[in-house]
């Protein structure tokens, strides 16, 4: 099973989503249900782009709500059968002791050489970075302020957008508490937007992402409109071409089929990957940024993580080795130990 997809690349300044480096490549290892893709890209040319604006933290110039979203329609047999594939799966992981939601315990020990160890794993390689994986090239984060979006196709019924819409929100409350970072939901101009859409809503996701993503590569654009079922969601965050490292845009995608807890998860999962933790790591633990899928939703390590990619005293850009000496002081001093 598959849970997750990480791409990292620079892209070229005509090309909003090109896959055009070196660094590129395909995670898809074998995983769990949750994170079936996290699609995180570390440039996003700006040069050519027609709906947004070039200044860094600027959000996307506002388009016109697609009339499509007005109401929601019965779904179609294979939109039902993949709400039963997903069901049966999530399932399967509760049986076996996955997905979860404590956020770990005296099971799950960890100390500040283990948090520190694997912020730099996390941080900043990519596995699947090139046939062989390896270094992503620098630190990635936000340096603006973050305004999530929560939009939401045809299919998705109003009960349900306003459960997702107050999750969204309440984890964006959480995140700029953790990190201290401007981080907010929004209704307009966000620059991270969180789609929720199922398989009946390929129209309304074309026209969304070409519409945010105006030159999104074919194979980015195919992977939005149609993913295949082992992709359950998904993000694509980047920067501008002269700054790749330093954040400027999101997009996620999270399937409107999923279970409750998968597509809880999945909020938790492709939010906080988007902020710049783009990898998985298997020493991980309790964390949500590892491959086994035992956690559901942000653990108290995954909240140290995001603090210590936060804390001022790093900087966008930087290297691991550079990072080392700091992250190791930042570790310490979240866990409480002696320096």
């Amino acid at each position: 099973m598959v849970r997750g997809t990480t791409r990292a690349r620079p892209f070229p300044p005509e090309a909003m989503t090109e896959l055009a480096s070196n660094n590129s490549g395909l995670r898809t290892g074998p995983r769990g249900l949750r994170r079936a893709a996290s699609l995180l890209v570390l440039g996003i040319g700006l040069s050519t782009m027609g709906c947004m604006p070039a200044g860094r933290g600027e959000s996307l110039v506002p388009q016109p709500r697609p009339a499509s979203l007005a109401a929601p329609v019965a779904p179609s047999a294979a939109s039902a059968e993949l709400r039963q594939y997903y069901r049966v799966l999530q399932q399967d992981l509760l049986t076996r002791g996955l997905l979860r939601t404590d956020g770990g315990g005296p099971d799950t020990p960890y100390d500040a050489e283990d948090l520190a160890t694997n912020f730099e794993a996390i941080s900043f390689f990519n596995e699947y970075a090139g046939r062989g994986g390896g270094a992503t090239g620098g630190l990635s984060r936000w340096s603006g302020p973050v305004r999530i979006q929560a939009e939401f196709g045809p299919s998705v019924p109003q009960r349900q957008r306003r459960v997702d819409d107050d999750r969204v929100a309440s984890f964006a409350a959480r995140l700029g508490r953790i990190t201290k970072h401007p981080i907010s939901a929004v209704q307009r101009r966000g620059n991270f937007h969180v789609i929720f859409a199922g398989k009946d809503d390929s129209a309304f996701v074309a026209e969304r992402v070409r519409a945010l993503l105006p030159n999104i590569s074919q194979s980015d654009f195919q992977l939005f409109v149609d993913p295949p079922r082992t992709h359950y969601c998904f993000v694509l965050a980047g920067g501008a071409q002269s700054s790749p490292f330093d954040y400027i845009r999101g997009v996620a995608l999270i399937r409107a089929e999923h279970p409750d807890l998968v597509r809880h998860s999945c909020i938790h999962e492709e939010i906080a990957q988007g902020l710049g933790l783009l990898n998985d790591s298997p020493r991980a633990r309790p964390s949500i940024f590892n491959d086994d899928d035992e956690f559901a939703f942000l653990t108290s390590h995954d909240e140290k993580l995001l603090q210590m990619l936060y804390d001022p005293r790093l900087t966008t850009g930087m290297s691991a080795e550079e990072a080392r000496p700091i992250t190791r002081i930042i570790a310490r001093e979240l866990m409480g130990q002696p320096l």
